[in-house]
């Protein structure tokens, strides 16, 4: 059976969140503070749909879906105002996992081919609330789309017969217990709209109850249970956490199995505090949240290695990393992890920045301006052209490392860390 999925929506309108496609009336100014409510609700997935008009707005509209993405602890999939590929494009680059394309508009299904063909058929989904959509472009749908966001709940059992695309359906109001009615259709994938954004917090709960009908769902399934694990003296197990991104160890926690059951449970690093003797959620007071995104045992399995997605900071002095004291000097040469050589060199740039030196290139650069940054990035970038021309690999190699010294300083004029910059890679995967 397909898993089922809880997806709530964003209707984005002049940068606010509205009621609906057909309803303005304004339920959120700050949208981001709708996303921190799934975050914390275990939303599966999230579906943005951008109603903005005209150019500036869709691009003011466009800026908020990237701050989406990069808040999102879920998928987001992108829908509105696509016209062509390059609307597709946008919205991908901006950090959504799919783009949704209105089978309403003809324009978007001449574009099914050639969208697909360029970004894959599991980057794109078809929306319609026509029934005979599916009949239709069967075809075309199964053979460049990865799945469909049915508009009218009405048309469930006639789109299911149809076509064999899982989908999701949209839907404002319902009863909660009817959703295990629309989940028992084998090709519903999710249900999204109002029905899940006004009750995101029972999530957890109708979770659980399609569990117990047999429902599969998105969850965190254990391959070792508590009892497994081999605990120190006080019944306790260390973990280990890392960001998932850059590798960056993080803290040293411990587990209880309280702590590990609720770790499972929500999808949020929870912990057992040796010196308050309870439990302890990473984030409940500060806000600083640890996203589970894989939990490895040891050898042994006596130590656990969390790998967790960290909203600010994961220590209680502000810092990013309790890793902070030197013990023994390191040679700044010498690192098996590229990125620690790239912050290390941001870092040393930042530093010139803040406190600058005489004679120092990097202070003559920030002196000049932005057109001299600017000015200086296109040459090196014109110097690895004409290095590449030539024959061997060291010129080229030189001519990288000075452009991307280059773009550090432009970076760090810009106020760009290199995180921002992993994490809208990481988005383009």
């Amino acid at each position: 059976m397909t898993v089922k999925k809880f997806v709530p929506c964003i209707y984005l309108y002049n940068e606010h969140a509205v009621k609906s496609l057909s309803d303005l009336s304004v339920v959120e100014t700050d949208p981001l503070r709708l996303v921190s409510s799934y975050n914390e609700n275990n939303a599966d997935e999230l579906i943005v749909f951008d109603m903005s008009q005209g150019d500036r707005e869709h691009e003011a509209a466009l800026d908020m879906v990237k701050d989406i993405c990069a808040q999102a602890q879920m998928d987001v999939i992108g829908a509105g105002n696509i016209r062509r590929m390059e609307d597709v494009k946008k919205l991908l680059y901006a950090g959504c996992k799919r783009a949704v394309l209105d089978y309403e508009q003809e324009s978007n299904i001449e574009i099914t081919e050639e969208v697909s063909l360029k970004f894959g058929r599991d980057r794109l989904l078809a929306s319609f609330s026509d029934a005979q959509v599916p009949e239709r472009h069967k075809e075309k749908m199964e053979k460049y789309l990865s799945g469909m966001v049915l508009m009218n709940p009405h048309q469930i059992r006639g789109t299911q017969e149809n076509i064999g695309l899982p989908f999701y359906v949209q839907i404002n109001n319902i009863a909660l217990n009817k959703l295990m009615e629309i989940f028992a259709y084998e090709n519903v994938c999710g249900v999204t709209g109002n029905a899940i954004n006004d009750n995101c917090r029972e999530i957890l709960s109708l979770k659980a109850l399609c569990r117990e009908n047999g429902m599969p769902v998105v969850t965190f399934e254990a391959a070792y249970q508590w009892e497994e694990f081999k605990k120190n003296s006080d019944g306790h197990v260390p973990v280990v956490v890392q960001d998932y991104r850059t590798n960056e160890v993080l803290m040293v926690a411990y587990m209880n199995e309280e702590a590990y059951r609720q770790t499972l449970q929500t999808g949020r690093m929870t912990y057992y505090s040796r010196s308050r003797g309870e439990l302890w959620r990473k984030g409940a007071t500060s806000g600083h949240v640890q996203y589970v995104k894989s939990l490895t045992a040891d050898c042994d399995l006596d130590t656990i290695l969390a790998r967790v997605s960290q909203v600010g900071a994961a220590c209680h002095t502000g810092a990013r990393s309790c890793f902070f004291n030197e013990i023994t000097p390191r040679d700044p040469q010498r690192t098996d992890d590229p990125f620690q050589v790239f912050r290390d060199v941001y870092n040393v740039i930042l530093d010139r920045k803040e406190h600058p030196r005489e004679g120092s290139y990097t202070n003559y650069l920030f002196d000049k301006g932005l057109d001299k940054i600017l000015k200086k990035l296109g040459e090196e970038a014109t110097e690895i052209v004409i290095a590449a021309k030539n024959p061997g690999v060291r010129e080229v190699k030189y001519e990288i490392s000075d452009f991307l010294y280059h773009m550090m300083v432009l970076m760090a004029e810009k106020e760009i860390s290199w995180e921002e910059i992993v994490a809208e890679l990481a988005d383009r995967q």
